[in-house]
């Protein structure tokens, strides 16, 4: 349900993205969440004496930053840096930026999505409507965007 302190985007009626582009934003961003996994790494092996670090915390302490990385692209501005690079933007069905509770939700979903197969990415080639099971369950999806106009100097 959008709300009015939410912040719509001025445009709204964009297609969905197609599963191609979607797959390869998440190329790009996986190579970006492997780098913060490091740092994280790294930060966690030097907070414990140099010793290797695993465990239910540490994999925990993934997951919540993983999520942190994707719950900030997408409250903010809707796209992380791979959805970018591919004019791809995550928006509710209503055109409002994501709340915290829909990028939870989509977060988890992905990963139901991806952990049956891909499935759930799939599942947009048999829809009249190109929505993977995450999109669905947030009530969110990703929009391509047009072409930007290149302005000669």
């Amino acid at each position: 349900m959008a709300t009015s302190s939410r912040r719509r985007f001025k445009a709204h009626n964009h297609p969905n993205a197609s599963l191609i582009k979607r797959l390869m934003a998440i190329i790009y961003d996986s190579l970006l969440i492997v780098a913060v996994w490091m740092l994280v790494g790294f930060i966690a092996v030097g907070l414990n004496n140099g010793e290797a670090v695993q465990g239910p915390w540490f994999n925990s302490l993934i997951l919540v930053v993983t999520y942190g990385f994707f719950a900030l692209f997408w409250c903010r501005s809707g796209q992380t840096l791979g959805m970018i690079a591919w004019r791809l933007r995550v928006e509710d069905n209503d055109g409002y930026v994501l709340n915290l509770k829909q990028a939870l939700a989509r977060f988890l979903g992905a990963i139901v999505s991806a952990a049956c197969f891909g499935l759930g990415y799939l599942w947009m080639l048999a829809g009249k409507q190109p929505l993977s099971w995450h999109d669905r369950w947030s009530k969110t999806r990703i929009v391509q965007l047009p072409k930007r106009d290149v302005v000669e100097p």
